[in-house]
């Protein structure tokens, strides 16, 4: 995919997020399962004593409780949620849908995750190299996405596609935003 048609990141439920968000969810939108190999994955590739940002965050990280990290980032909308995220050593309320620029300096972190919401973001190209920004050379992004989803703020686009299509347009997102090395696609499903 090297285009995306007119249209592609407009969502049903245009309002502004953070009021959709306003109101804290503290349930888990995939199974057991899924949390396994996303806890799995996550302790295979991400940086031990490292810095890492967790990219629109909540009230969990999925991060492995055996995981040893120097400080992990909360960037998300909810800040009730992200306080009851005991991983978290920072929580930072921003709206990156509104405001793709993050609010770290360059070279910041040893890693970036985002973990089942890449779907809501509505200018992927700025995040993704806003994320390339903030990121230490060498350092790792990681986009772990499920077909679960809330339709009314899924992006267009994202919603049209299937699995793989997904795969390819998240993999597009890396390679026009610029900046990045071709990405790897890995399949964790359990």
């Amino acid at each position: 995919m090297t285009t995306y048609p007119q249209g592609s990141f407009r969502r049903e439920d245009e309002t502004d997020d953070r009021l959709f968000y306003a109101e804290p969810r503290l349930v888990v939108h995939i199974d057991d399962y899924a949390l396994g190999a996303i806890a799995s994955y996550f302790e295979r590739v991400l940086p031990h004593d490292g810095v890492i940002l967790d990219l629109m965050s909540s009230w969990r990280s999925h991060l492995p409780e055996n995981l040893p990290v120097k400080k992990l980032v909360g960037l998300g909308l909810n800040d009730v949620e992200m306080a009851e995220n005991p991983r978290l050593h920072q929580v930072v309320v921003h709206d990156i849908n509104a405001e793709p620029s993050l609010p770290f300096g360059n070279a910041s972190f040893d890693a970036v995750v985002v973990t089942v919401s890449v779907q809501y973001i509505v200018r992927p190209l700025e995040v993704f190299a806003e994320v390339n920004r903030a990121l230490k050379e060498g350092a790792s992004f990681h986009v772990v996405y499920s077909n679960r989803m809330f339709p009314t703020k899924a992006v267009w686009i994202w919603q049209s596609l299937d699995d793989t299509q997904r795969a390819e347009l998240i993999a597009s997102y890396f390679r026009h935003a610029g900046g990045w090395e071709e990405p790897r696609r890995l399949d964790i499903s359990p």
